[in-house]
């Protein structure tokens, strides 16, 4: 099965069981409005999930838990118990709750305060106990209940795997994004995408030694970017341990987040909630690998006092190199990442086109590009067609930083034209109009694999992708500033103390690549136009910018006169065909 129909999800089992969860909605209509369905079914879903792991070992829990009642610490003699990262100790079960519809408001609450700590922290973020409220004066609570403890409700381990689950969450927080008239994609990224990164990132990793990598994922969503990275890390090598660790703002999302990684076994501290830009939940932390999906085309208004003293610690800081715009954040996640990546460290972060080029010399985001390029920390970008995202159809681009690149690569960057390297989908999700089959990951896998200068993968009239090699340098220039003397009526260049004028008016800039002398490109490229201009040598600033799609420009010729009229004459015909028939049948 191609896994990026996964979310699609071909497991019909998956697909069928978050509908049918869905369709509780059926009885939430009138008291809740269509958008407000989600704030139910989120924490309900999550609720069950937690009720339905839990219930083999619940007997056991209690009776531990009469044991150790007294004890100090009694969080280790529960966890152990249950077999999860949480317990409950409440004595009611789903179906004892139904046992006693009067009281299902008081029990159920009894229920919900049964949990460990660590689940209160996930209904909290869902403010579960208004919901709650409003379902009991809307006599739903129990029909809910009712609902998801019935056999097609059921959501235990033994029939839903933890991946399958998140595919569930998933399609959840989709159909909710959907009702509420929220961007879904803002949420989560589509496993095609998300396989893609993960394969990037370890394609060229030793994980035969076992021992533990970390991943840390700084806008995490429901944090499917982390089960994905563990999955694929773990198909590679099961002796491996994988310590993940994300940040969220949405406190929904943060709540499925924390939630699935509990069911799966990892510890629930590493998921953390908060603005990633200014309240850095992991400031002094690295880890090896770093994959996400941060916002773009998002400003950072909200968060520009504590950016700009963040960015006033210079390298003790996260935000040394330059601030990007105020309209765009995404380079500071960049940057943020870096901070936080290993000396032998490895990211896979989705942009837009804007961080390969906005911005003059000396401005922000090309200060943020020349810290990257000289460091020698970006490794490749790979440009994905459009059409590839659930809220944008714009092109997208993963770039690959590394701080540890082999010998081969050191000082170049590689660079993927991945735009044609898709296949249509049948059905469209949003803007999502095309997928990133297996068939085609694994021709850009393996491009990047060969690192090889100007070779096609694939068929070039079919499903393919381009590999280009560059040297750091490349992407550099010099910006100059030419002036021209001002002079007077006669004609003459008007001195002041000894010096030419220079005429603002006449003032012009000349980028000039690294690759080149400054000197000699001013001489072939600006004195034979402007004999007496010289360079203010003061005002030349270093940038970078990356233009990608001029490095994979190919001209396209025109289509032929001849043919262009052949064609017109044809649709004039047709028209006149078409009147001919109207007037002809009146």
């Amino acid at each position: 099965m191609d896994e990026n129909n996964k979310f699609d999800v071909v497991g019909t089992n998956i697909a069928e069981k978050a509908t049918m969860i869905w369709n509780v909605a059926d009885m939430l209509r009138g008291p809740f409005k269509p958008h407000e369905y989600g704030l139910v079914i989120l924490p309900m879903t999550v609720v069950k999930r937690f009720h339905d792991c839990l219930l083999p070992t619940h007997k056991a829990v209690l009776e531990q838990y009469e044991k150790v009642k007294n004890f100090a610490v009694i969080d280790g003699f529960l966890t152990k118990a249950s077999g999860y990262q949480f317990y409950n100790i409440s004595k009611y079960t789903f179906e004892s709750l139904l046992a006693d519809p009067e009281n299902i408001e008081a029990n159920f609450r009894d229920y919900l305060n049964g949990f460990s700590a660590n689940v209160q922290d996930v209904l909290a973020k869902f403010d579960f106990d208004n919901i709650i409220r409003r379902m009991v004066e809307s006599n739903t609570l129990y029909l809910v209940i009712k609902e998801f403890n019935s056999q097609k409700g059921y959501l235990g381990p033994d029939k839903i795997s933890a991946v399958d689950c998140g595919y569930i969450f998933e399609d959840l927080v989709k159909r909710f994004s959907e009702s509420f008239g929220e961007e879904a994609g803002a949420h989560f990224t589509s496993r095609d995408i998300i396989y893609l990164m993960t394969d990037l990132l370890l394609s060229d990793a030793d994980l035969s030694k076992g021992g533990n990598v970390t991943v840390y994922d700084m806008a995490m969503g429901t944090s499917q970017m982390l089960s994905c990275m563990e999955e694929r890390i773990q198909e590679l090598n099961t002796e491996i341990g994988v310590t993940c660790f994300g940040q969220e703002f949405n406190p929904s999302t943060f709540a499925i987040a924390k939630a699935d990684m509990m069911i799966r076994g990892g510890d629930p501290n590493n998921m953390r909630f908060g603005d990633t830009l200014s309240e850095d939940q992991f400031s002094g932390y690295q880890f090896q690998y770093i994959i996400s999906n941060p916002p773009f085309g998002i400003d950072w208004k909200r968060e520009k006092t504590a950016v700009e003293a963040e960015a006033k610690k210079g390298e003790l800081g996260r935000f040394a190199p330059g601030l990007p715009k105020i309209s765009d954040g995404q380079q500071l996640f960049v940057l943020n990442g870096l901070s936080k990546l290993a000396p032998n460290g490895k990211m896979a972060i989705i942009q837009n086109g804007s961080p390969l080029f906005s911005g003059d010399a000396g401005s922000g985001p090309s200060e943020i590009r020349r810290y990257i390029l000289e460091k020698d920390w970006l490794d490749a970008i790979v440009q994905l067609g459009t059409g590839m995202f659930m809220n944008t159809g714009i092109s997208t681009y993963i770039w690959i930083c590394s701080k540890d690149k082999p010998v081969h690569r050191a000082g170049k960057v590689q660079l993927i034209d991945a735009s044609h390297c898709f296949e249509a989908r049948r059905k469209s999700i949003g803007t999502k109009r095309n997928d990133i089959t297996d068939k085609c990951r694994d021709l850009i896998v393996k491009a990047y694999g060969a690192f090889e200068n100007g070779t096609i993968y694939g068929e070039k009239d079919g499903i393919y992708c381009q590999s280009k090699i560059f040297d750091t340098e490349e992407f550099g220039y010099q910006k100059i500033v030419v002036e021209q003397p001002q002079k007077d009526e006669n004609g003459e260049i008007i001195l002041k103390k000894g010096k030419p004028v220079a005429d603002v008016s006449l003032r012009d800039t000349e980028n000039v690549p690294l690759t080149e002398d400054v000197e000699e490109y001013f001489k072939r490229e600006v004195l034979p136009y402007a004999p007496e201009a010289w360079i203010d040598e003061k005002k030349t600033k270093k940038g970078y910018e990356i233009p990608m799609i001029r490095y994979f420009y190919e001209y396209q010729a025109p289509e032929p006169v001849e043919e262009i009229a052949v064609r017109l004459h044809e649709l004039e015909l047709d028209i006149q065909s078409s009147l001919d028939a109207l007037f002809g049948e009146e």
